[in-house]
């Protein structure tokens, strides 16, 4: 983000405004979100030169900072408009960044903004507790402050099937970053680093999915994949080249093959769930070619060209999973399923051809 100009401004406190919108996950479902964002720079409280040192070189949070971040709902914003009191600005002046410790926050499915509305709340940038919040966050310095308008997407292949009711929409609420700590961009980070994300988006969109929060699973697997891709071209080259000075403390390049193909197939799993078919079907292909042997995978692909109506491919993914475990019954009773399938649709097409030439 570019600085504005603000040689007319006062001093002690400068606005400008930018107006951005993009697509976030919530557990409900997808929501499109308009950041008018009103940039607030005040004086800034630190608690010695280095702490002003490190504001100016990190000017905004990076994955695996630490945000002391408020949101609040308009409504609330405007019942507290007003200079804060004192002990609010007691609260506010926190020792320094370095001391900020993550606020323990359990996720909720009724619930957009998964903070805790109207506190000041400490999240880690990347981990996506609230994907709203957090890419609001990328692009703020501390002592900013934005505006957010919320509206749920409710058409098309992308529709949140279960929405929680908000009253009147669209959601306006207030996002305001008092500090944070510094953090990497993915680029700067180690293989190890990277691989640590890795499987802590993993292991949550497991957790996710067996909640029942299908659409916070599927934007934990993606944030995996978004890091291991990279990741599997650094260790090949590495490999390539014996460069392996700390990849020692990651698996090899085939081991992450296979981990990219777990992912594939488990968005796979997430987007059928979502009736979301083509997606779902590009995800298991991607994964059985990652991994032949990968019988989830092929039956994921079987069903998702099922669905998509697709019979020539289903049939050959649930034969090519009879191959991997023979009698499988699932896989025994989709073939049946097909077959079913083909022959009324023959019958239907010897009706019409017998139609056109009678």
């Amino acid at each position: 983000m570019e600085p504005v100009d603000m040689t007319e401004m006062q001093p002690d406190k400068q606005e400008a405004v930018d107006v951005a919108s993009w697509v976030s996950v919530c557990p409900g479902g997808l929501w499109r979100v308009q950041r008018n964002e009103t940039h607030e720079w005040t004086q800034q409280i630190s608690s010695n030169a280095a702490d002003d040192a490190s504001c100016l070189t990190n000017r905004c949070p990076k994955l695996g900072s630490l945000c002391r971040v408020k949101v609040q709902l308009k409504a609330q914003t405007d019942d507290s408009d007003g200079p804060p009191s004192t002990k609010e600005n007691e609260k506010m002046a926190v020792t320094a960044a370095t001391d900020l410790v993550p606020t323990p926050i359990l996720r909720r499915q009724d619930a957009v903004l998964q903070v805790p509305l109207g506190d000041w709340t400490t999240l880690r940038l990347g981990e996506g507790q609230c994907d709203i919040t957090e890419a609001c966050l990328e692009g703020m310095r501390a002592g900013e402050k934005c505006e957010i308008q919320l509206i749920p997407i409710g058409t098309g292949p992308e529709a949140s099937p279960h929405q929680p009711s908000y009253g009147d929409l669209p959601l306006v609420a207030t996002v305001e970053l008092q500090a944070f700590t510094p953090g990497k961009e993915s680029w700067e980070m180690t293989p190890t680093e990277r691989w640590e994300w890795v499987k802590l988006h993993k292991e949550r969109g497991g957790g996710r999915f067996r909640s029942g929060d299908i659409w916070g699973a599927t934007d934990s697997y993606s944030r995996a994949l978004k890091l291991l891709i990279p990741l599997c071209g650094l260790v090949g080259e590495a490999e390539d080249t014996n460069s392996l000075e700390e990849t020692h403390q990651i698996p090899s390049s085939d081991q992450l093959k296979i981990k990219k193909a777990e992912l594939h197939s488990n968005l796979s799993l997430c987007q059928l769930k979502l009736n979301q078919p083509q997606r779902a079907r590009d995800n298991a292909a991607k994964a059985t070619q990652l991994e032949p042997g990968a019988s989830k995978a092929w039956y994921r692909l079987g069903q998702a060209c099922q669905k998509l109506n697709e019979l020539d491919e289903a049939k050959e993914a649930f034969k090519k999973l009879l191959e991997i475990q023979p009698d499988l019954p699932a896989a025994v009773k989709a073939l049946k399923e097909i077959m079913s399938r083909e022959k009324e649709r023959n019958v239907q097409l010897g009706l019409r051809l017998s139609k056109m030439f009678s």
